[in-house]
């Protein structure tokens, strides 16, 4: 498919892309053969739309595949069993392996002047119940909802709000509707590909059962009565989950569909007999048939990953599992496969911008002393010690796949450099030393560090005292302290940590191949999780209401360019404030990066197909395992009447 994008008068923007179409004669599903000759289902020409999207495997160097067999992954919590939604990336629009976006769901969409989108249905697509999935279900979702003060107390979810201002909603046809704002909302449409997207519909023909507007009130108040819940609008809150799908008879237009009603130990997935996506040979995906999530104690899945009893596992399984499932791997029947992660870093040492200390809170907000900080870092020593020199080392920004990458965001006051750090710390003021050389801060304390951490393993604290053995000869100290989440985070919120060492989603980057057209709120102030200035994310978020007004000046600018990237109406615009905002944080290290492509084993049964032997593993943009569609992945061995 190709996407054009064309400025016309106006500032009109539209995108056309080439529709898929059926090519090749449609084969039946061997799962389903029985039932649609029972007449239970409908036939596979009755089941795709008219104009399904069509997966040309072999362009992508994969090789089509025959349908059948059983996945089996381990997940550490039943509500993991969202893991499917991910994985399954089937949205209104995704991100290609390329990072473009393309309709998927959708047969096509148009964009006009940056805040006019519609978006056409593919005629003939349904749920996975058979049910047609049309513009109804746009509306019941937007009307019945969205705007619903019972389902939606807090008013319309904040992703649809631009300037304050909730979009105007049309249904055009049964297969269009539109959304128009008053002005540009370019975050939009990578918002509807998002790992976990903002939903515009859902199933009203389901639904509408358990809507005070549309039921029986005799059968509702049975029905909430049943459940167990408050009132009507629990009910149809517990019915309706699509992102974690914990109720079987929710219908979805995902690959697999949950059939299991927790609570359970075994969650079993089956092949949606309605999903909109073939391949060139004809074959409706996804090629597996069934999918099963077992739940399992997290410290216990890498030794049973060793062991055999997973096809495919990524989840709860870190580079330190890496020697004992290579061990494992000559004795089972499965390769264990090395990607990338795809955090700007691994792990990041983060001054907390807002720590209520007055001395600490002057120090971490000087640049002078964060980049000493950066300096005083031997990063190669850590990628030796801990990741085999297998990591990068690297600030913590963006990865080489993304088209705005330049090599200075990642080297930026990182040469390990004890010298110009000491020259650095000396500017600032902290010239007077204790006898053991550690620093004295200017009320006489010494310069020690108590670093945050989540203890989410042992990577951590080992990083902290490799840093703070480097730290000796800047005359600084760090320890670890370690604390349960909760803490972690109402710790940092009320100043009492000066500085955390945060990894995954809290490294401040977690989107580490963005394009211009993502919006780069986690580059600045922007929201009350981010460690380096909880106060000031509260402040922008709220429109001033609560929290603190930024305190310094470059992240003022980072939050300006975050509102003019909001507002923003072309691509070339959107490159550059995001350059502009990726050069600030590099030159001003409000967060420390240490290694980023840190190896992630990938434990693959040595029977599936189409897994590829290298990727990034993200959970933004790539949905994990999402981007590289495991609907196409097949087990070897399958044969058409399997």
């Amino acid at each position: 498919m190709n996407l054009m994008w064309r400025t016309l008068a106006g500032l009109a923007l539209a995108v056309a892309f080439v529709h898929s179409c059926r090519a090749v004669p449609l084969q039946e599903t061997p799962l389903f053969a029985e039932a649609v000759k029972k007449g239970v289902l409908p036939p596979i020409a009755e089941r795709v739309p008219e104009q399904p999207r069509v997966i040309d495997l072999a362009a992508s160097g994969r090789e089509p595949g025959m349908p059948g067999g059983t996945l089996r992954m381990l997940i550490g919590d039943q509500r993991e069993i969202s893991q499917m939604t991910i994985y399954g990336y089937a949205r209104l629009v995704i991100f290609d392996e390329k990072l473009q976006l393309v309709p998927d769901i959708l047969d096509h969409y148009e964009v006009k002047e940056g805040r006019i989108f519609t978006l056409y249905l593919r005629r003939g697509h349904k749920w996975s119940d058979g049910q047609p999935f049309t513009s109804e279900d746009f509306r019941y979702y937007w009307e019945d909802v969205a705007n619903n003060a019972k389902l939606s107390p807090g008013g319309i979810p904040q992703n649809f709000m631009v300037n304050g201002k909730p979009p105007r909603f049309e249904v055009l046809d049964p297969l269009t509707v539109r959304y128009t704002w008053d002005d540009p909302n370019p975050g939009f449409l990578p918002a509807l590909a998002g790992a976990q997207p903002l939903y515009l519909t859902m199933p009203a023909h389901y639904l509408k059962q358990f809507h005070v507007r549309y039921a029986d009130k005799e059968t509702l108040t049975k029905e909430v009565k049943k459940a167990g819940v408050k009132d009507w609008a629990g009910l149809h809150e517990r019915k309706s989950r699509q992102y974690r799908p914990d109720n079987p008879d929710l219908p979805t237009l995902d690959p697999w569909r949950n059939r299991t009603r927790p609570p359970a130990d075994n969650f079993v997935f089956e092949r949606n007999p309605f999903f909109h996506r073939i391949d060139t040979n004809g074959r409706q995906l996804p090629y597996i048939d069934r999918a099963h999530l077992l739940v399992s104690t997290t410290s216990l899945i890498p030794a049973r990953a060793g062991g055999g009893e997973v096809d495919l596992q990524a989840r709860y399984i870190s580079f330190d599992s890496y020697t004992f499932l290579k061990e494992a791997e000559a004795r089972g029947e499965f390769k264990v496969r090395l990607w990338d992660r795809g955090e700007g870093s691994y792990a990041a040492l983060v001054p907390n911008q807002n720590a209520a200390d007055p001395t600490w809170r002057s120090l971490v907000r000087d640049v002078r002393f964060r980049r000493a900080l950066s300096l005083g870092i031997n990063r190669q020593d850590i990628n030796r010690v801990i990741f085999f020199g297998l990591a990068q080392e690297s600030a913590n920004t963006i990865l080489r796949e993304s088209p705005l990458y330049r090599d200075e965001y990642r080297t930026a006051w990182t040469a390990f450099d004890p010298a110009k750090a000491n020259q650095l710390l000396d500017e600032v003021g902290l010239t007077k030393r204790a006898a053991d050389g550690t620093r004295l801060l200017p009320d006489g304390r010494r310069a020690e560090i108590i670093v945050d951490t989540q203890g989410a393993g042992t990577n951590e604290t080992d990083m902290v005292e490799l840093i703070n053995d480097d730290y000796r000869a800047i005359g600084v100290k760090i320890f670890a302290h370690t604390s349960s989440p909760d803490m972690f985070r109402r710790r940092i919120y009320a100043g009492e940590t000066v500085m955390s060492l945060a990894s995954g989603l809290d490294t401040g980057i977690d989107n580490g191949t963005p394009t211009a057209d993502m919006e780069p709120s986690e580059l600045a102030p922007s929201a009350e999780s981010q460690l380096r200035w909880p106060l000031w994310g509260t402040y922008v978020a709220t429109g001033g209401r609560q929290g603190e007004a930024i305190g310094v000046p470059e992240a003022k600018e980072l939050a300006d360019l975050l509102s003019g990237w909001r507002s923003s109406l072309d691509v070339e615009q959107r490159t550059k404030i995001w350059n502009r905002m990726l050069e600030i944080n590099a030159d001003q290290v409000f967060s420390i990066g240490i290694v980023n492509r840190v190896p992630q084993p990938i434990v693959v049964s040595s029977r599936l197909r189409n897994v590829p032997e290298k990727g990034l593993y993200s959970f933004l943009p790539g949905a994990f395992l999402g981007k590289y569609m495991p609907d196409t992945f097949w087990f070897a061995g399958q044969t058409a009447e399997d």
